[in-house]
């Protein structure tokens, strides 16, 4: 009776050990974020170190920066990680984050046919622009009120052509993949990120045009979302995500990915 006790004992301790453990495994938190630090392959490089050394599994929703801001002003998400620091800043305002940290950054690239029938080819944005509202040249846009999208209107804007794009500007209502994919097929000009172009496959002839404008630089900051708001939103974890991604080893790992031998993503936390 004693040893059938202690058997039945075991078993028990075993099973709630085993318990414990997968639900240890199952440590888990949902981060919105912008489609280009998905498409550039950055989080399939980054997110599985920070589970070897937290445990904790991220479930990525890529958007526009506009659309992942408001799944986590929703309480959808526990980790905001995007690049449009004026929108970022309006979410902190508004109290639906606790803090913002610089995370890394990058630039945007103006691609377009290799022939560049409107003549951009260059390092001045605004310049770009007007040429290619002059020539009423086929340009797509995103639409979508992403960082990209969002910086693409500021650069409209600062050429003073807001109200003035030309007749073949379009907008996709589109990721940066889809976008690229379509000005690849139409032959016509885009803004991308840098990452999302070193990674994209479907290049037919688009080359680089306009690139080294101090304007082009691309910021990306992370945020925790603010548990006052959403009480569900798992602080411990997404903290320990931005603690790990901003420190000298999440950083590291930032800077060792390349595609091509080239960098896609600067690490800049704390500067």
């Amino acid at each position: 009776m004693k040893l059938f006790l202690r058997s039945v004992l075991v078993a028990a301790v075993c099973l709630g050990a085993g318990f414990q453990g997968t639900q240890a495994m199952a440590q888990s938190i949902v981060m919105s974020s912008t489609t280009s630090t998905e498409q550039s392959g950055l989080f399939t490089h980054l997110l599985p170190e920070f589970k070897k050394a937290s445990g904790i599994d991220i479930k990525v929703v890529a958007l526009g920066t506009g659309q992942a801001l408001d799944m986590a002003r929703r309480g959808d998400a526990d980790v905001v990680f995007v690049h449009d620091q004026a929108a970022e800043e309006k979410f902190l305002a508004e109290g639906f984050g606790l803090q913002r940290f610089a995370v890394m950054y990058n630039d945007f690239v103006v691609v377009g046919p290799q022939a560049d029938p409107a003549g951009v080819r260059g390092n001045d944005i605004a310049a770009a622009l007007k040429k290619i509202s002059t020539n009423h040249t086929a340009f797509i846009s995103r639409g979508d009120k992403s960082g990209t999208h969002a910086a693409e209107l500021r650069f409209w804007q600062q050429a003073g052509l807001a109200a003035q794009k030309g007749s073949g500007y379009r907008e996709c209502g589109c990721g940066m993949g889809p976008a690229l994919n379509i000005a690849a097929s139409s032959g016509a000009y885009v803004l991308t990120d840098r990452g999302t172009w070193l990674n994209f496959k479907n290049r037919a002839d688009l080359k680089v045009l306009v690139e080294g404008d101090a304007r082009l630089f691309n910021q990306y900051g992370v945020m925790v979302v603010n548990p006052a708001k959403h009480p569900q939103v798992k602080l411990a974890e997404a903290k320990k995500f931005v603690d790990w991604v901003i420190s000298p080893v999440g950083q590291s790992v930032i800077a060792a990915y390349k595609i091509g031998g080239e960098s896609v993503f600067f690490p800049n936390a704390n500067k």
